[in-house]
C-alpha cells in the first residue's frame, strides 16, 4: 500500500525521519469563525510558549467544537510545516486531529496537565 493510502498503513520510515516531524502541545488562546474558508473552519490563535509563541491555525472542526470551548483547552499541532495560505488566512500550524465514523476531526489532546510548547516523542 502506498503512504498516500489513508485506510492503510503509511510507508514505513525510519526514526530520525519521524525525529524531523514537530508536534508540540499548545493552548488555544483565541478561537474566531473562519467565513472565508471553502469548508467550515474555525481560525485558532494557539500559545506554544515563549520558545515558539502564539501561531495561527485553520481547523476544520465545527462539527464537534464550539469557539467557547476551545479557548483555553490543549491541543496538538505540527509546527515546523512551511506556512500555508487558506483563503485570506496565513496558517502557521497543523492542528492535530483523527476522523470519527462520519469522518469529522476529533482534536488530539493531552489527558494530564503538562506545560504548553512540550515536543511529542
Amino acid at each position: 500500500m502506498s503512504g498516500s493510502d489513508r485506510q492503510g498503513v503509511a510507508d514505513p520510515i525510519v526514526f530520525d525521519d519521524f525525529l524531523k516531524v514537530d508536534v508540540r502541545v499548545g493552548e488555544v488562546v483565541d478561537a474566531q469563525p473562519f467565513p472565508e474558508a471553502r469548508k467550515p473552519a474555525y481560525r485558532l490563535a494557539i500559545d506554544f510558549g515563549p520558545g515558539i509563541g502564539v501561531k495561527k491555525s485553520s481547523a476544520q472542526i465545527t462539527k464537534h467544537y464550539t469557539l467557547a470551548e476551545l479557548v483555553g483547552r490543549k491541543v496538538a499541532a505540527v509546527v515546523n510545516f512551511p506556512p500555508r495560505q487558506i483563503g485570506p488566512f496565513m496558517s502557521e500550524v497543523l492542528t492535530l486531529g483523527f476522523p470519527d465514523d462520519a469522518g469529522e476531526v476529533v482534536l488530539v489532546g493531552v489527558d494530564r496537565e503538562v506545560p504548553v510548547g512540550g515536543r511529542l516523542f
